[in-house]
């Protein structure tokens, strides 16, 4: 056991999503808690996940366990995972029995907002209330300056409808992932940088799939590969994270090559609301031209059931896959740390973005209890973050520029 070192009596946790969630409830859950502010820059009193689906994790499972205990299931289970042909033929030599637990990005999400600060949704309707402290949940926080002061760290943020606004902590937790503003202002030389992909996504409904389709996919983790292309897909909890049966959503992840500047990644990013989105096409403004020829290529490339899942998606959304990761995850002595996706942006083929920051959220733990020290602290979350980005950087460049072992 390290000697206990007396935690912050408040924290500014930058960033209103997963990572910076967990980490509230984290300290949220210390004998002493310090008094918890988040900072959202969304102006929307909810974050919206646009149907993400995600791997859970030894890390978010662990994480959920100790920290949420929320009394119910948090994930569809598929006991095994296999390839896909052209024809859609389950290539048997790939055929692998090992259980994945599978969840959605807005169950978690709402789970956390209502541990952490009391948010209530059909989400969590019926679960038990515990008696932890809560946090203070603030939207449309655009963060402008972080520096060190005499008393701890002083930010400033512009605040939707209030102008600008200070406030000083003893800590400063950056969880305002891939595109952190904070760490730009600590690091302008840190870069997120277009990797020559996107990942289509989207999600239909279990029901809608034909026999055909549900026969590979249902409680399945399918894979597809060709030159250039790999598609993915599971299974997800459904609306207000139900698991039952015929009301859970087929999640599906595209991955397809676009040069950077090119017109047609142009055409791509650039939506119904005429703006050019750098990172993410939200749902809704993709350009009916776009998705129309996105669905002849689906069944000219794709295994019939993929080709399938793609054309009964009524509104896909894009992400373009992008590289960035911190030297380091401690400044200020200690007094501002980067976190989640904030530290590292990984690629999503390693499944694991959730996973740091549950990670990160646990080592933190461990620290604030008096388990680790700080170098400890410091020590394994980078190292988490170094490994697991480079490992995503051999998944992403095999799978799109090199030669899948798997090629359907």
């Amino acid at each position: 056991m390290e000697q206990h070192v007396p935690g912050p009596r408040s924290v500014i946790i930058v960033g209103g999503s997963l990572a910076g969630l967990m980490h509230a409830l984290t300290l949220l859950s210390l004998p002493s808690p310090p008094k918890v502010r988040i900072l959202e820059r969304s102006p929307t009193a909810l974050l919206h996940d646009q149907g993400a689906g995600i791997v859970a994790g030894l890390e978010p499972q662990e994480f959920f366990a100790e920290y949420v205990r929320p009394g119910r299931e948090i994930a569809v289970t598929s006991p095994a995972r296999h390839y896909l042909d052209h024809k859609g033929s389950v290539m048997p030599e790939t055929v692998e029995h090992r259980a994945q637990e599978m969840t959605s990005w807005d169950l978690l999400y709402h789970l956390l907002r209502w541990r952490v600060e009391g948010l209530q949704s059909e989400y969590v309707k019926g679960l038990k209330e515990d008696d932890r402290s809560k946090a203070q949940y603030e939207n449309g926080c655009s963060v402008t300056a972080v520096e060190s002061t005499s008393d701890g760290v002083k930010v400033t943020w512009q605040q939707k409808d209030q102008g600008e606004q200070c406030a000083t902590a003893d800590m400063v937790i950056a969880a305002d992932g891939a595109s952190s503003t904070v760490r730009r202002l600590l690091q302008p030389d840190v870069q997120r940088t277009y990797v020559g992909y996107v990942a289509w996504r989207g999600t239909v409904p279990e029901t809608e799939l034909s026999d055909a389709a549900r026969e590979v996919f249902v409680e399945r983790f399918t894979f597809y590969h060709t030159t250039g292309i790999q598609i993915l897909g599971y299974l997800i909890p459904g609306r207000d994270g139900t698991l039952e049966p015929g009301k859970r959503l087929f999640n599906w992840v595209w991955y397809v090559n676009y040069l950077e500047g090119s017109p047609e990644l142009e055409d791509l990013m650039t939506g119904t609301d005429g703006k050019r989105h750098a990172i993410t096409l939200p749902v809704g403004t993709m350009k009916e031209s776009v998705l129309k020829q996105q669905k002849a290529y689906a069944a000219k490339i794709l295994p019939p059931q993929y080709a399938e899942a793609v054309q009964k998606t009524k509104q896909p959304f894009v992400q373009a896959i992008t590289d960035v990761i911190s030297p380091q995850n401690s400044h200020m002595d200690g007094k501002v740390l980067l976190v989640g996706d904030a530290l590292a942006g990984f690629r999503p083929h390693t499944a694991a973005s959730t996973g740091q920051a549950a990670y990160d959220a646990l080592t933190f733990g461990k620290w604030m209890k008096g388990e680790i020290s700080a170098k400890t602290y410091n020590e394994d979350v980078t190292d988490f973050a170094w490994r697991v980005q480079r490992h995503g950087v051999r998944l992403g460049q095999r799978s799109q520029f090199g030669e899948h072992p798997h090629n359907g």
